[in-house]
């Protein structure tokens, strides 16, 4: 009975329902889209290219790994984690002869993967450039049409893509910028890979021993390609693979498992997508839970006299949470799957735009299923239901007769249970905001950031009501001298303060997570900034347009009296613990780089110690003297002595070690950057450099100003991500807001007949939507500030977030300008009646 009532009323009032349908239906496909990218994440194809022609790839574990043994109550609990490295692993090269001897394997093909930059005028059209070894290009394969192999140490092969696009031919010469300085090549051959299956990459050929020397890893290959004697198949010869590596830390790949191989950034960023998607689809989640609840609220509140008159009709409380939940079930199914579908497209879109801005690669393909489709529709319906029943709690409770009442009027304080859940949340966000003022590293912070926000937000939900009386207690004196509208509207705050509680919420939640989105990343990225000015000391910073700084030009500016850091950045792995790591020149070190040391001296700083920066101490419980051991970027296990300790870590990373040590570690050992101590001026230094492409000298404020712009790049990432909510929170805010005011036809009506014009009608909207936004604003304004300043504490050491005026004002003034066309089209429509038509129709 109850869903044929449900039925009924569903089709009769599709017009009461419309904004609670398009709260669930936006909340389903941001569910859905950000379900899409956490299943790339996790189950993501990285397809093959350069692997075609190997059916069994052998490569480099590429995690370090931790096992713990827990002795409890008589029994033993083995736990095994793994963290991926962040440079490529190496094999030893004498594993070939072990691969040449497994069974039904035909042939083995040593693989070698490194830097190859081609300096030419038209680039590489975004495709990464890698160089390898021409004995290796069987691997996909790629064979000459025209030209010789490269023999000799200056000759080179290029791919048919870089021919084509720089215009190269057998006999040219090609400068390329790989591990060590840039060297001129001539061009002996292009060779085309078979089949167009190479899209993402473009391939270098040099000669072997050329190879070897320019992938600096003497003894050592990046991989082996396996293939199979005629007759095996890929199954049988994975297996036995395997088998003659026991023992051994090799992977061996097959299949689409070979593109993880080939593409290490790809695989890096599933783990990435992995905590995106989810932070999204969490963050997603719970505004979606909070602004569902809301609009659910207030459309239960607007019908709120049939509810009454449904218990004076002797309707059980049963009966009336059995309707509204069916009737939310209804809507939650509808909008659910629509949410659902549309939810697709947006997920496309989102990885195309991540792909775009640079944080997930091309070749991590798109993955789409049913699971992000079903798990949207049940969260749909569970939000749904759970807001009715969380909404239809005071009505289905009380008394007939009070029903019938509060239908008439307002209650005047909201019942006790509902303040006592606002003040409990309101002590959590409390407790949130204190956790994150001792939170000190970004990946424990960032989602405690979030959830104050939303926690805060929900004690304004709760609180609402008390809030909006308060507000009108203050503002009701200012607000009657402004006219008629202005006495309007200071009534209507003051007797409806629970439907203007309803608009509050979405208002201050989307100026508090706006707000929070907008400045998180540059408060963190100013104190770090901060401190690489004041530790820098440098005259002039060599900085690189290309892959980096080559060792040669760093030694052109050394001199008996000049001094030149290279710097080479990488990350570590304490445990499983990472690290933000660099690599520099000891030699004349605190001339050019001052980190602040507290303790210990840079002095000491060899090959076989390393600085740590004071949370690394704190966390790690080290001091000067004490061992520290750690795996480098490729998985390369040393043990070092901590020769000292350093305040700027925000500023300079947590480990510092000597460059030498850092960069037989790192793909790229070019240094990012080079510190120069020197009394030439910067056009004596250009000119002693300019042969070195895409090496410019600058001063230190320049190349701040180029950090600045690289950190800009990095958070336009998080504001994207984030956009999406803020884009559904705002929709939240118009949909309530509309809501709020179409309800109130009848009431426009009858303020007309008493003698009320149009304008003064309007007048007195606009007056409600800015007292709403003054509020909104003030408690958005403070939910941002504290946990800003919780953060910078945490993160910085200073109660000091980085707050851009200008844009602070873009916000309000949009959340402003939201709130009155949100209230002032609806409002115009329904006036537009007559008013004696309206004030006489059935409701």
């Amino acid at each position: 009975m109850m869903l044929r009532y449900a039925l009924q009323t569903v089709r009769h009032r599709k017009g009461g329902f419309l904004g609670a349908f398009l709260a669930l239906m936006c909340a389903a496909a941001l569910i859905t889209a950000c379900g899409t990218l956490l299943e790339t994440g996790l189950r993501g194809t990285i397809g093959t290219e350069r692997y075609a022609a190997a059916p069994v790839v052998v490569s480099a574990d590429q995690n370090v790994h931790q096992t713990t043994v827990k002795h409890k109550k008589g029994k033993t609990k083995t736990k095994h984690k793994a963290k991926p490295i962040a440079e490529r692993a190496w094999l030893p090269e004498k594993l070939t002869t072990r691969l040449g001897e497994v069974p039904g394997a035909d042939r083995v093909i040593p693989e070698l993967t490194f830097l190859a930059e081609p300096l030419t005028p038209t680039g590489t059209g975004g495709r990464t450039a890698y160089g390898h070894a021409w004995d290796s290009a069987a691997l996909t394969p790629y064979t000459l049409t025209t030209g010789t192999p490269p023999r000799a140490r200056g000759d080179l092969v290029v791919d048919r893509y870089l021919a084509d696009r720089a215009h190269l031919e057998p006999g040219d010469r090609l400068t390329v910028q790989s591990t060590q300085n840039p060297r001129t090549y001539r061009v002996t051959g292009i060779a085309a890979p078979a089949g167009d299956g190479i899209r993402h990459q473009t391939s270098l050929f040099f000669s072997t021993a050329e190879a070897q020397d320019l992938a600096a890893h003497p003894g050592q290959v990046t991989a082996f390609g396996v293939v199979p004697a005629k007759g095996t198949d890929t199954a049988t010869l994975k297996a036995s693979v395997a088998k003659a590596l026991h023992g051994t830390t090799a992977q061996i790949s097959a299949g689409d498992e070979r593109g993880r191989v080939e593409f290490l950034d790809a695989a890096a960023a599933r783990i990435k997508l992995v905590s995106m998607g989810g932070a999204m689809g969490g963050t997603s989640l719970l505004v979606a839970v909070l602004v569902v609840v809301g609009t659910f609220a207030l459309s239960v509140q607007q019908r709120h006299r049939e509810l009454a008159l449904l218990r004076a009709i002797a309707a059980t409380p049963g009966q009336i949470r059995k309707l509204l939940g069916r009737e939310a079930l209804l809507v939650g199914a509808a909008a659910g799957v629509a949410g659902a579908l549309a939810g697709l497209p947006l997920g496309g879109w989102l990885h195309g735009r991540f792909v775009a801005l640079g944080a997930v690669p091309a070749t991590l393909q798109h993955t789409v299923s049913v699971f992000p489709l079903f798990a949207a529709v049940a969260a749909t319906l569970f939000g749904a239901w759970a807001a009715a029943r969380v909404s239809s709690r005071r009505i289905a409770r009380i008394r007939p007769a009070e029903a019938l009442a509060e239908a008439r009027a307002e209650r005047t304080r909201p019942a006790w249970g509902r303040i006592l859940a606002g003040l409990v949340l309101l002590a959590g966000g409390a407790v949130l905001v204190a956790v994150l003022s001792v939170l000190r590293t970004e990946p424990a912070s960032t989602p405690v950031t979030f959830l104050a926000v939303v926690v805060l937000a929900s004690a304004v939900a709760l609180l609402g009501p008390l809030l909006v009386r308060a507000t009108v207690a203050i503002l009701g004196g200012p607000l009657r001298l402004t006219g008629p509208g202005g006495r309007l509207a200071t009534a209507n705050l003051r007797g409806n303060a629970a439907r203007m509680a309803s608009v509050v919420t979405p208002l201050t939640l989307l100026i508090g997570m706006t707000c929070t989105v907008l400045f998180v990343q540059p408060t963190l990225g100013h104190a770090a900034r901060a401190q690489a000015r004041e530790g820098i000391r440098a005259d002039w910073v060599l900085a690189a347009q290309g892959p980096g700084v080559p060792e040669q030009a760093t030694r052109q500016l050394r001199t008996d009296h000049d001094v030149a850091t290279e710097v080479v950045r990488t990350t570590v792995r304490v445990g499983l613990d990472k690290y933000a790591a660099q690599g520099v020149t000891p030699a004349g070190l605190t001339r050019t780089w001052d980190p602040d040391v507290t303790a210990g001296s840079l002095a000491e700083l060899t090959k076989d110690t390393v600085a740590i920066s004071e949370l690394a101490a704190d966390q790690l419980h080290l001091k000067p003297g004490s061992t520290l051991k750690l795996t480098l970027g490729d998985g390369t296990p040393v043990t070092l002595t901590v020769a000292a300790v350093y305040a700027r870590g925000l500023g300079f990373g947590d480990l510092t070690m000597a460059h030498d040590l850092v960069a037989r570690h790192v793909d790229n050992p070019l240094a990012a950057t080079v510190l120069v101590s020197t009394s030439r001026s910067q056009e004596e230094l250009a000119a002693a450099v300019r042969k070195f492409p895409g090496v410019r000298v600058v001063s230190p404020a320049t190349a701040d100003s180029l950090q600045a712009e690289r950190q800009q790049a990095n958070a336009e990432v998080n504001y994207f991500a984030m956009g999406l909510v803020l884009a559904f929170t705002a929709i939240a805010v118009v949909n309530t807001l509309a809501m709020s005011v179409s309800e109130r036809v009848r009431e426009f009506a009858l303020l007309r007949l008493a003698g009320a014009t149009r304008r003064q009608v309007l007048r007195m909207l606009r007056t409600e939507a800015l007292s709403v936004l003054l509020l909104a604003t003030a408690l958005g304004s403070g939910i941002a500030l504290a946990v800003l300043t919780a953060f910078s504490i945490g993160m910085t050491g200073s109660a000091a977030p980085a707050v851009t005026p200008l844009v602070y004002v873009a916000v309000v003034a949009t959340a402003g300008l939201l709130a009155l066309v949100a209230t002032a089209l609806p409002g115009r429509v329904a006036l537009k009646a007559r008013a004696v038509t309206v004030a006489t129709a059935r409701e």
